[in-house]
């Protein structure tokens, strides 16, 4: 899991760009980076072991 105060998105912006095209290359950017899934993943304190057997259960699922 990637440390979320170390996460910095930069993106340079011409003149000619409105606001729906850069505000659609940031929202691209941040899935790409998997903000907002690490954000809602530390919602709520998950137990280790709960951690292993959520992630035992997705790998059998995906077989």
């Amino acid at each position: 899991m990637k440390n979320l105060s170390a996460v910095e998105i930069r993106h340079r912006t011409r003149q000619s760009d409105d606001f729906e095209k850069i505000f659609k290359r940031f929202k691209r950017e941040v899935e790409r980076e998997k903000i907002l899934q690490e954000i809602k993943s530390r919602e709520y304190y998950e137990k280790p072991s709960r951690q292993r057997r959520l992630k035992k259960l997705r790998k059998k699922r995906s077989r």
